[in-house]
């Protein structure tokens, strides 16, 4: 069996930053009180009439991924695409990567596991890989938020955290199995769909049309809905649980990790995990600080800034996790 690297990391995010001053003027709310709850300072959210998609921010991450991974485009085998806002209800926005960046007819395949997304589609990469199916995969998690959001006063405890972004990167096939990607562990836990969520349009419950139908301007069932408290109280205990179950699968230990890179939900989540699993500060790399939470996008943004500041060094081992909405969870660990 072979192992799977990364061999090239990319992102984009959007030139327009929306501080937290900035917000204070759509909705009653305030820098002090936002930073207090989540960490977050700025994100950055697209501008209306941009040419920033989804997708157009995947392909722009994935152009910068493809090069420092020192191949030609041609020589993608497979797109796997992490996302919760396509372009399209469908198509997913897999095959669109394909098209802009003219590939042969390989496949592409949509994950649909918001903040945990990048992690799982890093893992279904990672198999195809070891089986030998595949030889270079182009993984990316890509979002737009901003778009979908209220950012009025009603919808402030959610629209504050989220901002718009994309990372990629690609995977490629190894012989030598002392490092690349040891092992990925992912679960779910579906009983507590409905503590993050977003429930129309939605063809088991109100489509479009009765949506438009309706017209009911207090419809909040088309905007993201967080039971805030819940969902931080059973992040860090799942976070907790994967990270450590990763480490035992490879007979490692907290002490042995060089840089844990944990999805950007909220950065007292980061630092709740960093005290309880012992690690000093540069053993984690948090920019939610910067980016707010991009969800899907997350861990890719982050991974790729913390290898481009030499944080991250050949050899090292490298954690990445993620808990969000489903509730699904899982964790990737990484020889460098």
């Amino acid at each position: 069996m072979y192992t799977s690297k990364i061999t090239g990391l990319g992102y984009y995010v959007p030139e327009n930053v929306v501080t937290n001053d900035d917000l204070s003027k759509l909705m009653d709310t305030n820098d002090a009180w936002i930073q207090e709850r989540t960490g977050i300072k700025e994100r950055r959210w697209v501008k209306t009439g941009s040419d920033d998609t989804t997708a157009t921010m995947g392909v722009k991450a994935a152009k910068i991924a493809i090069d420092r991974a020192g191949i030609d485009k041609d020589e993608i085998d497979f797109i796997v695409f992490a996302t919760l806002s396509p372009d399209y209800y469908f198509p997913g926005p897999g095959v669109q990567v394909q098209h802009a960046l003219d590939i042969k007819t390989v496949g592409a395949l949509d994950v649909r596991n918001q903040c945990s997304g990048f992690v799982y589609a890093l893992s279904l990469a990672d198999n195809y890989i070891k089986t030998g199916m595949y030889k270079h995969i182009l993984v990316i998690g890509s979002e737009l938020h901003s778009h979908g959001l209220d950012k009025t006063t009603r919808g402030r405890g959610v629209s504050v955290i989220f901002g718009d972004g994309a990372g990629a990167a690609v995977l490629s096939r190894e012989e030598d199995t002392s490092k690349g990607i040891l092992s990925t562990h992912l679960h779910s836990q579906g009983e507590f769909a409905e503590e993050l969520v977003v429930k129309a349009p939605g063809m088991g419950t109100r489509w479009v049309t009765d949506i438009m139908q309706e017209n009911d301007p207090n419809d909040e069932s088309y905007f993201p809905y967080m039971n805030g408290q819940f969902v931080f109280k059973n992040a860090v205990v799942r976070f907790s649980e994967v990270i450590n179950e990763g480490l035992q699968a490879n007979n490692l230990t907290a002490n042995d990790i060089d840089m844990l890179i944990p999805h950007q939900a909220n950065l007292r989540i980061a630092q709740f995990i960093q005290k309880k699993m012992r690690l000093i500060d540069e053993q984690v790399y948090n920019n939610i600080q910067r980016y707010g939470n991009t969800t899907a996008a997350s861990i890719p943004i982050a991974l790729t800034e913390a290898w481009e500041a030499g944080k991250i060094k050949d050899g090292d081992l490298v954690v990445l996790a993620a808990f969000g909405s489903g509730f699904t969870w899982g964790s990737a660990i990484i020889r460098w």
